[in-house]
């Protein structure tokens, strides 16, 4: 037999070889897929009942891994509903709609502040205060309020309260009915969402008093009161601080309410020795509503 002949002859035969290879390979993947999809998950075996057999997820055909299953979703997580602060103490019987102060029997005073400005220097007065156990009463504006909203909690954290000095601080008095009742409202819904409160008191713009058309458009927001003044030390033109500290030590009284401002250096650099000057004179800085009880 010539050399080419028992060549082809081994090329043939090996052939033959990798062919009936390929028959069994295919009919080994022919019966797994077969017992793979079997709809009943089930394994029949010669020798017992048929017993469940876990399926395994196709093959990735890039990497050769089987995929790893999806984690169960969970429930869905609801939003955390904004806490209502605590409710402020019931006010004392006879108090007026519009307080300009409390009572003259009693040793406190209230000092309020007009919420805007720098939220830095907001937040120092704040400290201040509280390093001194004082809680303070904090007119917000509502602008201010779109721009800074971390305020609103930041004040009733600090055990303070919270109420509404109008959306925008424009002459409310010069507003026709609607629009003041727009300008009490809009600041009344940002407190609303941001504290879960509209608060007590309203404070209206421009003006040291209500006009009775104010009071009236207030009444139907929800705010049965309006907060006035009578100590009213200007810290909103700077003054010095030893000036401030001076017009305020001056005209206080008991039961009085004082007018200040946040976002002013000279009412934060004042505020100490406002404090100090009222404990020499016996008199307690409180709250509006807890002058008012």
């Amino acid at each position: 037999m010539t050399a080419d002949r028992r060549t082809m002859l081994r090329t043939t035969a090996g052939l033959a070889a990798l062919t009936a290879f390929g028959g069994t390979l295919a009919a080994c993947g022919s019966a797994h897929a077969t017992r793979r999809s079997d709809p009943s998950d089930l394994t029949v075996r010669a020798d017992g009942p048929p017993s469940a057999e876990p399926v395994d997820p196709p093959l990735d055909p890039v990497t050769s891994a089987r995929p790893t299953p999806p984690e169960p979703a969970g429930p869905a997580t609801p939003e955390p509903a904004v806490p209502s602060p605590p409710a402020p103490a019931p006010l004392a019987p006879g108090t007026p709609v519009e307080v300009v102060n409390g009572p003259r029997d009693r040793r406190q005073v209230a000092l309020t502040f007009h919420g805007s400005g720098d939220p830095r220097l907001a937040t120092t007065l704040l400290e201040v205060a509280e390093q001194r156990g004082v809680r303070l009463t904090v007119m917000v504006v509502g602008s201010w309020l779109d721009q800074q909203p971390q305020m609103a909690r930041r004040v009733l954290d600090g055990g303070h309260e919270l109420g509404n000095h109008t959306q925008n601080h424009q002459n409310i008095t010069a507003m026709s009915p609607d629009q003041a009742h727009a300008e009490i409202a809009e600041c009344a819904e940002r407190l609303q969402r941001l504290t879960g409160s509209i608060g007590r008191w309203f404070r209206p713009s421009a003006a040291q008093y209500a006009s009775p058309m104010v009071r009236e458009q207030a009444r139907l927001v929800g705010y049965e009161h309006v907060l006035s003044f009578d100590v009213d030390p200007r810290d909103y033109n700077d003054p010095s601080a030893d000036t401030l500290q001076r017009r305020v030590l001056t005209a206080v009284r008991p039961g009085s309410v004082v007018a200040l401002h946040m976002g002013h250096p000279c009412t934060i650099e004042a505020l100490p020795t406002i404090l100090d000057g009222l404990g020499k004179a016996g008199l307690s800085p409180v709250t509006a509503s807890q002058l008012c009880a």
